[in-house]
């Protein structure tokens, strides 16, 4: 439905993104992930046709409507944008909003798809009622179901929760999700943050400095990261130097840990290794003890900084179920699950 080959775009010789390929087929979500100024929303600008593209095709439908001399207008892409302030229009209900791109129906067709949709997105008896009557999330949803009213071929959403609260954030994004799904709607969505990344999408590219480091699932972006920028930018945890044996062993301040005979590392690498909150676990009988350095309560669970007692100064993270509520300076047992490990090159710094 989707493809991008090799896009660059540029602003006064400024490159904003560089080199950006990936697809989407039919009824996929994706979503561009990454820092402030990192190139998703020029990206994202320049797949609705809102910019021009130095370099590089973008193919709709296997119809290409950008390259170097090529520009397609917006409204001849079909595609839809969802922005940030939803930019409903204040003078008009919420029906005439949802019907205001289905002109060219009758409007006996009008009125059935405006209900079909409110339907859908759980606000069948706010059709009267006007834009400022309602709250941030049912707005949104709103914004959702004029944007996917004339059935576009590609959905794009810029930032689509980042005036919303957490707790909505991640109501909102499950419910959109199922929508967007019910709609076999392909949809292209830019976030900063990756838990509406995970809850949102399919495929998901983690961008940084206007380049796409990696293009696939949230499982593989976690326990498969491809640069040291994805494994720190995704989830928590810590970089610990190690060494490579003689014997494949990862050698470290943690111990000995066997690695995978595939990744190239030769005997005297000096590497790093990433350790996850979830590789420490809680452990009230373990001989191993670590002192309680910091901790953020966080419902459910307590993400601990904690710092071994041997060897001394290294220091890891652990998430345990917050019914184990351990004090600053207390220690506490743990045990490593370290089977997967994620292994760097230690001159493969974090650009």
């Amino acid at each position: 439905m989707l493809s991008l080959n090799n896009v660059s775009v540029a602003y006064h010789h400024t490159q904003a993104v560089k080199d950006v390929s990936f697809e989407l087929g039919a009824g996929q979500i994706g979503c561009l992930l990454g820092p402030s100024g990192c190139g998703k929303t020029s990206l994202l600008r320049a797949v609705a046709g809102f910019e021009p593209i130095s370099g590089g095709k973008i193919i709709l439908r296997e119809q290409c409507v950008s390259a170097q001399y090529l520009h397609m207008l917006p409204e001849k892409r079909r595609v839809a944008v969802v922005f940030q302030d939803y930019a409903l229009f204040p003078h008009l209900t919420v029906a005439q909003n949802i019907a205001f791109g289905l002109q060219q129906l009758s409007k006996e067709k009008q009125r059935h798809r405006v209900a079909e949709l409110l339907r859908l997105v759980g606000l069948a008896e706010y059709d009267n009622r006007y834009p400022h009557a309602l709250s941030g999330g049912q707005q949104q949803r709103i914004a959702l179901a004029r944007a996917m009213a004339a059935k576009p071929d590609v959905l794009l959403l810029d930032e689509p929760f980042s005036s919303l609260d957490a707790e909505l954030r991640d109501e909102l994004a499950k419910d959109l999700r199922a929508i967007l799904k019910h709609e076999n709607t392909t949809a292209l969505m830019v976030t900063h943050d990756q838990h509406e990344a995970f809850a949102m999408a399919d495929v998901i590219g983690v961008m940084n400095k206007g380049q796409l480091l990696q293009w696939t699932d949230a499982y593989a972006l976690y326990h498969r990261p491809a640069s040291r920028f994805v494994a720190s930018f995704i989830g928590d945890g810590v970089f610990l130097s190690a060494q490579i044996a003689s014997n494949n062993q990862l050698s470290s301040a943690l111990g000995e840990f066997p690695i995978n005979s595939t990744t190239g590392f030769k005997p005297n690498d000096k590497v790093v290794f990433l350790v996850r909150p979830d590789d420490i676990i809680h452990d009230d009988e373990s001989d191993t003890l670590a002192k309680v350095i910091d901790r953020s309560f966080q419902g459910s669970h307590i993400l601990y900084q904690l710092e071994l007692q041997h060897p001394t100064q290294v220091r890891v993270l652990c998430l345990a179920l917050s019914h184990h509520d351990h004090q600053l300076d207390e220690l506490i047992g743990i045990r490593l699950d370290l089977e997967h490990l994620i292994v760097f090159a230690d001159s493969d710094l974090i650009p």
